[in-house]
């Protein structure tokens, strides 16, 4: 068998590579307040996430409560606690038992309304940065324009296709990149979630996965 042409070896190819997005394209946001964020906050910091991701030392734990008078239960991802998303307990199995270098978490205290205890959930950040992007391969503006922390900037938007390296990605299925705000994710990462039952097609769980390939 010939070996393929020069040009197609290591080009993005579609359902290899995902950005993963909390999905908040349909539906309104949910009814979860976090009553104690002011509380765990450090001043003069406005969210509890430190700039370089993970979680800083917590006074108490997290307290989250939902009123379904506020709006709908949580999806299994919903973002903007503070600069964490918030988890269900069977995304948190998949992302722990698929790569758990990736993930940081904090247990929270989930009450409902009347102040019974409600289904486990967990704040999450994704901590696993990897410079594995092919550059050479991508399609993408590399910014180098400005004073980035790292020199310089990925910018994805206007029909971006990028791939990895997976040599430099290693045992990685989930990931952030120096150069990016965006989390990305392997095909083997949007498989277990599905086989979890949980919906990778569209938003309907709070999860978007969009193609690397044609992002």
């Amino acid at each position: 068998m010939m070996p393929p042409p020069a040009a197609t070896i290591g080009q993005p190819k579609p359902g290899e590579f995902y950005i993963l997005e909390a999905g908040t394209i349909n539906g309104p946001a949910n009814g979860v307040v976090f009553e104690n964020v002011k509380d765990l906050l450090s001043p003069p910091h406005l969210i509890l996430k430190p700039e370089g991701g993970g979680f800083p030392p917590l006074r108490e734990i997290p307290r989250l409560v939902y009123n379904r008078t506020k709006g709908p239960p949580p999806k299994d991802l919903e973002p903007g606690f503070s600069g964490y998303w918030l988890v269900s307990e069977r995304l948190h199995q998949v992302m722990v038992s698929v790569d758990p270098r990736a993930f940081a978490f904090a247990e929270v205290d989930y009450r409902l309304a009347d102040g019974s205890k409600g289904p486990r959930h967990l704040l999450c950040d994704v901590v696993q940065e990897i410079d594995a992007l092919n550059e050479e391969a991508s399609k993408l503006l590399i910014d180098t324009t400005e004073d980035f922390v790292n020199g310089k900037f990925y910018d994805l938007t206007g029909g971006a296709s990028v791939t990895f390296d997976r040599e430099r990605l290693g045992s990685a299925h989930v990931f952030k990149t120096p150069y990016t705000i965006e989390v990305f994710c392997d095909r083997v990462f949007k498989d277990a979630v599905a086989a979890a039952g949980i919906e990778t097609n569209t938003d309907a769980d709070g999860l978007w996965f969009i193609d690397a390939s044609d992002a």
